[in-house]
């Protein structure tokens, strides 16, 4: 017999307590996959709290000779030896820790470990829900506690707890396996049962869980809401507001759920702001607005320029050259000091406030006028300056009106001069003694029809002069409120687009029309009788620019729902055409623009013929505020645009209208 001392072996079935260095992983455990490292923290959070529920099943070491080496192999339990392994790591425990174990040496170690994972039920999700909840009503468990005890962190707590406080009603629906967990999920966005069994029997056919999220905060504002971003969430919640949050999704900061009282607060901030505006700049009066009001129905002014003094422009001078020389000094740089970077927005802002001053608005338009204090799309404060309200227009001087009246003629008596020109009676008597009478309105309206006749004749003949005056009556009526100071009669019809598109004046797009429309308010000359000369005496490329900035105003092809006019629509393509529209340069698709208000289906659509079809398939399994941002992130490289957005290439065939077509159209003209 060999020397060596053997073990007794334990008998089967008997607990003993083994050193937990004396244990090892079974190499015929059917469980092959290593156990996560959250599933490891999560025992080990467990056992910390509650020490072993369960005992481990272990199976004696033997050696060649069947001899019992002191070791045993864990057979049931190896994520329980794996947690206090890393509890020996963080010096919880000792490498001797005993662990109670049972011994069994009658199983098949790979049949018995294979039945512990496959002959067991989990528990449902909601029982675990409700588990949770019971732990921090009746024991006062907070989330930091009970993830500390189960190895999870205090988000999935805050998850758990939140799940189980949705309604016992929608929970039993969820038990019964017609609510999927999604769907749950979605109704904890609040804890008012009511409003969630309230939705929940508003649900028809869409289940989707957006659907439920976006009927539970229809009334709520989002914190990306512009509204909620003037005013800042803290100063909203300083004012006793309440903020619901989405611990199942990214909510980007949740829903505000006091509607009138973040109202409020924008009211309030405005109007301090316009406050503010009113008393730097001097205007007659600043009124705060959510929207601009588009139908204000008040001349606008646009400032002038003027020249710098001799101060501000060695100011303006200097900080040119000190940012154009710490720009060479930086241009290799990959990032800028911090330092340099503060000194680089200095000069900008100082530039910026320098450059202002080569604009002024006359300071009569600013004692009589007013100016806007808007809430832009993106939350920032947008002003809009040089409105003058109808009462606050200067009266007409008197010899603008004699001078009409003697074109007119003078209202007294000049309905019995027009009688007896008609009758003819006592005109010879009275010819001496009325040389110096006005002419009568039936007389002056004849010689005048008669000039304006040869006008026309003379206007035909001189297409450079017809352009002139097309312009100057163009410009006259979009420049000038009520001038009535134009004589060709053509009326430029102005379509509000901000009515029909929200946030299209923030575009792009949007801010170089109003760029563009103020730089040819700043040149137009102030009082509109000299408007007829400044057309004239412009050079003829810019006189061209002007007419064609004053007809471009008039276009409109906006589609609406109620209207039907193919025949302008179908125009509108033609000018399209006409001047090569490409509006990827004006448009892009963006969860806001296009993808976050269309289906999924369109959205697929969009990818698939923008991007690949193979991309989109990866995505269709995707939830639809997932997808469309998703979507515009891989658009944004491409050229991609909606149909309704596309430009047709020129047809090569005429357009002219077939005989049918000419009819009709000849026909409606006539009606």
């Amino acid at each position: 017999m060999s020397a060596k001392h053997i073990e007794q072996l334990p008998e089967n079935g008997t607990q003993v307590l083994i050193p937990l260095n004396k244990l090892k992983k079974s190499p015929k455990n059917a469980r092959k996959t290593p156990h996560s490292d959250a599933a490891i923290e999560a025992y080990a959070a467990s056992i910390a709290a509650k020490g072993i529920l369960q005992n481990l099943v272990v199976e004696p070491e033997v050696d060649a000779e069947d001899a019992a080496t002191g070791f045993y192999f864990v057979t049931i339990g190896e994520g329980r030896r794996l947690a206090q392994l890393l509890r020996v790591k963080r010096k919880e425990i000792k490498k001797t820790e005993p662990i109670r174990c049972i011994v069994d040496t009658a199983n098949d170690p790979h049949e018995i470990s294979l039945d512990e994972n496959v002959t067991r039920e989990n528990m449902h999700p909601a029982d675990q829900f409700e588990a949770f909840k019971k732990l921090a009503e009746e024991r006062g468990f907070g989330a930091e506690e009970i993830a500390a005890r189960f190895g999870v962190t205090p988000h999935v707590v805050r998850q758990r707890l939140r799940l189980g406080a949705v309604s016992p009603k929608l929970m039993q629906v969820y038990r019964d396996g017609d609510l999927a967990l999604e769907q749950l999920m979605a109704f904890a966005i609040t804890d008012d049962h009511a409003r969630q069994e309230g939705v929940y029997e508003r649900l028809s056919y869409n289940r989707d869980a957006s659907t439920i999220r976006r009927l539970l905060t229809e009334t709520h504002v989002a914190a990306t809401d512009r509204r909620a971003r003037f005013v800042g969430i803290e100063a909203y919640a300083e004012a006793g507001g309440s903020v619901l949050r989405d611990l199942f999704t990214e909510d980007r900061g949740g829903y505000l759920e006091d509607v009138a009282l973040l109202d409020l607060l924008v009211t309030a901030k405005l109007g301090r702001e316009a406050d503010a505006v009113r008393a730097a700049e001097g205007w007659k009066w600043t009124e705060a607005y959510l929207d601009f009001p588009h139908a204000h129905g008040m001349r606008r002014t646009y400032p002038y320029p003027v020249e710098l003094s001799e101060e501000d422009k060695s100011a303006l001078e200097a900080a040119q050259i000190e940012f154009d020389r710490i720009t060479e000094q930086h241009q290799t740089a990959d990032e800028l000091p911090d330092d340099v970077d503060a000194r680089f927005g200095e000069l900008e802002a100082e530039i910026e406030r320098l450059e202002a001053k080569r604009q002024a608005y006359d300071p009569d338009h600013v004692a009589r006028g007013g100016a806007f204090v808007i809430l832009n799309h993106d939350g920032a404060v947008r002003i809009e300056r040089g409105f003058i309200r109808p009462a606050d227009e200067k009266p007409q001087p008197e010899a603008e009106q004699t001078a009409e009246a003697s074109v007119t003629g003078d209202p007294e008596g000049s309905d019995d001069q027009a009688m007896q020109d008609e009758s003819g009676e006592g005109a010879a008597a009275d010819d001496e003694e009325e040389d110096d009478r006005p002419l009568s309105d039936v007389l002056v309206r004849d010689l005048t029809a008669h000039r304006t006749l040869g006008l026309r004749l003379n206007l035909s003949e001189q297409p450079d002069v017809a352009v002139v005056a097309v312009t100057h009556a163009l410009a006259a009526q979009i420049f000038y409120l009520g001038a009535d100071a134009h004589v060709v009669g053509i009326q430029p019809i102005k379509t509000d687009l901000a009515g029909h598109a929200d946030g299209i004046e923030d575009a792009p797009a949007g801010k170089a029309w109003a760029d563009r429309h103020a730089n040819w308010a700043r040149q137009i000359p102030r009082d509109v009788t000299s408007l007829w000369a400044f057309v004239a005496e412009l050079d003829p490329d810019s006189r061209i620019a002007l007419f064609a900035h004053c007809v471009a105003l008039t276009v409109n092809a906006v589609k609406l729902p109620w209207e039907r006019r193919p025949r302008a629509l179908a125009a509108a393509d033609r000018l399209a055409e006409a001047v090569s529209l490409d509006m990827t340069g004006y448009w892009r698709p963006t969860v806001r623009s296009y993808l976050g208000r269309v289906t999924k289906a369109r959205i697929l659509e969009a990818v698939c013929d923008g991007v690949c079809g193979e991309v989109a398939e990866r995505m269709a399994d995707m939830k639809k505020v997932d997808m469309a941002e998703a979507a515009e992130q891989l658009l944004a490289a491409t050229d991609w645009l909606p149909a309704v957005l596309r430009t047709a290439k020129p047809q090569e065939q005429s357009d002219a209208p077939t005989a049918g077509q000419g009819d009709d159209a000849y026909s409606e003209a006539a009606e």
